[in-house]
């Protein structure tokens, strides 16, 4: 319903902020990270939306970026995974880190957000990672260990991950192919990537 809200920020708390549009002003659920970094009262700001409707609460949901808006959408997918929980898991890692998480199937990582069980951190993983799987046209996802991910493999990797926060495989490709070099690390080819797109 919305996509973004900009205005003027009227204040902050630890997870929310209020963004005056016109006399009106909209509370946002937002991570910590998205709360302690917005602005300053009185800054403009434009956060990306996320409206979740309950039987009995309406909640806006706002994101510093495109990229952390597609995370989230991905996260609440996966069953056991409401706003909260996504959040959380936002709080925690930045969605370069996520999706370098879930393209890893590295679950320790997600299990660190708060509310993050090490069960719903391995569904997280296995839930997603079926989803790039078939963006990608695969038959299954590929078993990808965190603890040695071989050279060749990065830029099929980087471009896995960045098809987990919604971009096309055209564009995670032409991303992957423009900052990929020789010897970089799959965060760091992701983290590139993720300004090209």
């Amino acid at each position: 319903m919305f996509e973004y809200i900009s205005g003027t920020l009227e204040h902050t708390g630890p997870d929310y902020c209020v963004v005056d549009v016109a006399g009106i002003g909209f509370r946002l659920n937002t991570s910590a990270r998205v709360a302690a970094t917005v602005g300053h009262k009185g800054d403009k700001v434009k956060l990306y939306t996320f409206l979740n409707v309950k039987e009995d609460e309406l909640s806006l949901f706002g994101f510093g970026s495109k990229e952390e808006l597609a995370a989230f959408e991905m996260l609440i997918t996966v069953s056991g995974v409401g706003p909260k929980v996504a959040q959380a898991v936002l709080n925690t890692l930045s969605p370069s880190e996520f999706c370098l998480a879930v393209a890893t199937g590295d679950h320790k990582a997600i299990s660190r957000s708060k509310g993050v069980g090490p069960k719903l951190a391995q569904r997280v993983v296995l839930e997603l990672k079926d989803k790039v799987a078939k963006d990608l046209g695969a038959e299954k996802a590929p078993d990808i260990l965190v603890e040695a991910v071989p050279a060749g493999y990065i830029g099929s990797d980087a471009v896995a991950a960045l098809m987990v926060l919604g971009y096309s495989s055209k564009e995670a490709s032409d991303a992957v192919r423009k900052v990929f070099k020789e010897g970089m690390t799959l965060e760091e080819t992701v983290r590139l990537a993720l300004r090209q797109v």
